[in-house]
């Protein structure tokens, strides 16, 4: 099987449904997912050749979180959802709080808003949040021109809670102070995983 195809050569491609040019507001979506997904490939990497015995966990949970990316894009690929299809459920945002509750209890409560990075695991983590964060914004831009699943959404916005967290908890382990905003005041009153 060859890789290249030359049909997108005039700035098309393919979704469920019909043809739309690359730059269309689906394709932006999760093609955004993508690109969070190569992120998360590279903090799970990076987390699994060091350190070694504190990231089994973290690990195990990036890589469920790829597999799941690969559904929301799968779902997000549809010009017309089809309910009985869509991959992402429920289940997976109630996970994912979970695993934020864990982390929370490693970290010292937070007081004000932190700058990205720390430690090279954390840093990465961030890189993944705010990647997120823009793939967030690009599913809500696809939502409000054409059909889309919610729970992608959803999926999305608490993910990026998740990295947050997980960032925190990486620095935690590493013994390395989060980087707080020094010209902030303190802004958060009991323990959060996110400020949004």
């Amino acid at each position: 099987m060859k890789i290249y195809t030359r049909t997108g050569d005039e700035g098309q491609t393919s979704v469920i449904g019909g043809r739309v040019r690359k730059d269309d507001v689906r394709v932006e979506a999760y093609g955004t997912i993508d690109e969070l997904n190569s992120c998360v490939g590279h903090a799970a990497a990076v987390a699994a050749g060091g350190h070694t015995g504190k990231w089994g966990d973290l690990v195990e949970q990036l890589t469920i979180i790829q597999h799941e990316l690969f559904d929301c894009g799968s779902d997000l690929s549809y010009a017309q959802p089809e309910p009985e299809k869509m991959k992402v459920e429920s289940a997976m945002i109630d996970r994912l709080e979970a695993w934020i509750d864990a982390y929370e209890q490693e970290t010292p409560p937070i007081k004000r808003f932190i700058l990205p990075g720390g430690s090279e695991p954390a840093a990465l983590l961030h890189v993944c949040r705010t990647v997120c964060r823009r793939a967030e914004r690009r599913v809500v831009s696809l939502a409000g021109e054409q059909p889309c699943p919610e729970a992608v959404r959803k999926y999305l916005n608490r993910l990026s809670d998740y990295f947050f967290t997980a960032a925190r908890a990486a620095n935690a382990r590493l013994g390395v102070s989060d980087v707080e905003y020094e010209r902030g005041a303190d802004v958060f009153r009991r323990r959060s995983s996110s400020h949004e």
